[in-house]
């Protein structure tokens, strides 16, 4: 059974190799320092959050998402970033996270609840088209922003 809760200090090692898996897949690297501020922010749970799916006490999964204003809402929730280790894909861990964004989403009154991810990310897609409804929006990213 998958048991979800908000990351843990001892879950520091097994996070950043979720996480370095998670920036490898979307072909970006970090420096090592970008992954202890990343880690603290988590930790700090202000504004920033961090969700852990565990399973028999391992951490096998992450999800790490905030909560910010629009100009016509108050609170839209946003899952930045979800990643399981491919050894425990395909056991309801990704969606298991994505609900426990939900909840924290409605407890917060949340007037939104939403992430994006690559057009050819079939896979995750797959789980998205299932759990979400793809409203057809495209992102683009101005040069010289990271």
């Amino acid at each position: 059974m998958i048991g979800i809760a908000p990351l843990k200090a001892d879950d520091r090692s097994r996070w950043e190799a979720l996480a370095r898996g998670y920036k490898t897949f979307y072909e970006t690297e970090l420096p090592d320092s970008d992954y202890d501020k990343a880690w603290q922010r988590l930790l700090k749970a202000d504004g920033i959050y961090g969700l852990g799916a565990y399973l028999d006490g391992s951490l096998v999964g992450i999800a790490h998402y905030l909560f910010h204003s629009t100009v016509w809402a108050d609170d839209a929730c946003y899952l930045q970033d979800l990643f399981v280790d491919e050894a425990f894909r395909g056991q309801g861990t990704a969606r298991a996270l994505i609900e426990g964004v939900a909840q924290a989403a409605r407890e917060r009154n949340a007037s939104r609840y939403y992430w994006q991810t690559k057009r050819d990310n079939s896979v995750a897609r797959a789980l998205y088209d299932k759990v979400a409804v793809h409203r057809g929006f495209i992102r683009y990213d101005y040069p010289g922003f990271a």
